[in-house]
C-alpha cells in the first residue's frame, strides 16, 4: 500500500467529522442528505483501506454494497425532497414540523 493506513484513515474521519457537521448544522434538506452521502462514503474509504491493509477482499465487497445503499438513499431522499418542496414551496426542515 502506497499510503499508510493511518492517512487513510485520517482522512476518512475527517470526511466523516464534515459531512457530519453538514447533517446537522445545515437548514436545508437537502444539504443534510449530503451529508449523509459524505460520511458514506467517508466509511468506504475506510473499509477500501483496512481492506487493502489486511490484503482482505471483504472489506471491497461492503463497500461495493455500501455504495449502493447510498445510491439508493440519495434517490429516495432526492425525491422526498422534491415532494417536499412541491407541497410546501421550501425546503427548510423547520417547516415540517407536522409529527410534533
Amino acid at each position: 500500500m502506497i499510503v499508510p493506513f493511518g492517512h487513510v484513515l485520517l482522512l476518512a474521519g475527517v470526511l466523516f467529522v464534515l459531512g457530519m457537521f453538514c447533517a446537522v448544522a445545515r437548514r436545508n434538506l437537502i444539504m443534510m442528505v449530503l451529508g449523509v452521502e459524505i460520511m458514506l462514503n467517508a466509511a468506504a474509504i475506510a473499509f477500501v483501506g483496512s481492506s487493502l491493509r489486511w490484503h482482505d477482499l471483504e472489506g471491497q465487497a461492503f463497500t461495493l454494497m455500501l455504495l449502493a445503499v447510498a445510491a439508493t438513499e440519495v434517490s429516495v431522499g432526492l425525491a422526498i425532497v422534491v415532494y417536499a418542496f412541491r407541497r410546501r414551496d421550501s425546503v427548510d426542515p423547520g417547516s415540517f414540523n407536522l409529527l410534533q
